[in-house]
């Protein structure tokens, strides 16, 4: 019922499952969890992620560089490379990437270069682009339209409406995650009501940013149903319609990619 946008599972706290990362997931799916995107923070978590993906078959990942990472990492990340690695059927994303200025402002041409780099890959090999953006939201965005960024998400939204139509005006996502559910969230909440219901989605970013009432605690797949229902609360549908909405949107989103690099190849 449910599609986890955001998880990064190879750093889940799997304390309480014996660190048995088969017994976390499958936790997940008792509670209605029925695919996860598990999301590269850097190039060496690729072949982590691609070995639970071929494990799995409701896991896919993705293969990027994390803004906050050091520019040495950054520069690995060429468009030669990461399509190569994006070749693999199990790779459903790029990223993430994109701009971080408020744990760093040391290196922001690494981070510019490296993102547009991940945009350029989205193009060529058909797969949509995962976008983080803290502290630089007017930045992201005009590089994002600098480089014809046409799919993809903007993932564990916080900002204002602006940033959110600007980003839907350019083909994005906007992916909602356990913030949503705080008490001091209510701006936040007042923009989720204004994105379009077919451009919706949904993560846990775990092990970050546990929904409540978990939150303050390592988060996990688990509990993207607690982020299903405060969303389902701002539209005023059940939590399970919630679930089959966004996820027939991730569907959307792939299947969408999938079309465009057909296209290209023509």
């Amino acid at each position: 019922m449910y599609t986890d946008s955001h998880c990064h599972l190879n750093r889940l706290d799997l304390s309480p499952y014996n660190g048995d990362l088969n017994r976390a997931l499958q936790a997940a799916r008792e509670a209605g969890v029925s695919r996860f995107l598990a999301v590269a923070v850097d190039l060496d978590d690729c072949p982590a992620l691609a070995g639970i993906a071929n494990a799995h078959a409701d896991v896919g990942y993705s293969v990027g560089v994390h803004p906050c990472e050091d520019p040495a990492m950054m520069s690995r990340a060429s468009v030669e490379h990461l399509c190569q690695l994006a070749q693999d059927p199990k790779v459903w994303a790029i990223g993430e990437t994109g701009l971080d200025f408020y744990h760093s402002t040391e290196h922001i041409p690494a981070q510019k270069d490296c993102f547009a780099r991940h945009i350029e890959v989205g193009k060529q090999v058909g797969k949509p682009v995962i976008v983080h953006t803290r502290s630089a939201k007017h930045e992201t965005i005009d590089l994002m339209r600098a480089e014809q960024a046409s799919h993809g998400i903007l993932h564990c939204f916080t900002e204002d409406w602006d940033t959110a139509k600007a980003a839907l005006d350019l083909g994005y996502y906007i992916s909602f995650s356990g913030i949503i559910s705080f008490k001091n969230a209510q701006s936040l909440r007042d923009v989720a009501r204004q994105v379009p219901r077919d451009r919706v989605l949904i993560e846990t970013d775990s092990p970050y940013l546990a929904p409540m009432p978990y939150r303050s605690k390592p988060n996990e797949p688990l509990y993207l149903p607690f982020v299903a229902r405060a969303l389902a609360d701002v539209y005023g549908i059940s939590q399970e319609e919630l679930g089959r909405l966004t996820s027939h949107n991730f569907e959307q989103l792939l299947a969408t990619h999938s079309t465009i690099a057909t296209a290209q190849k023509i």
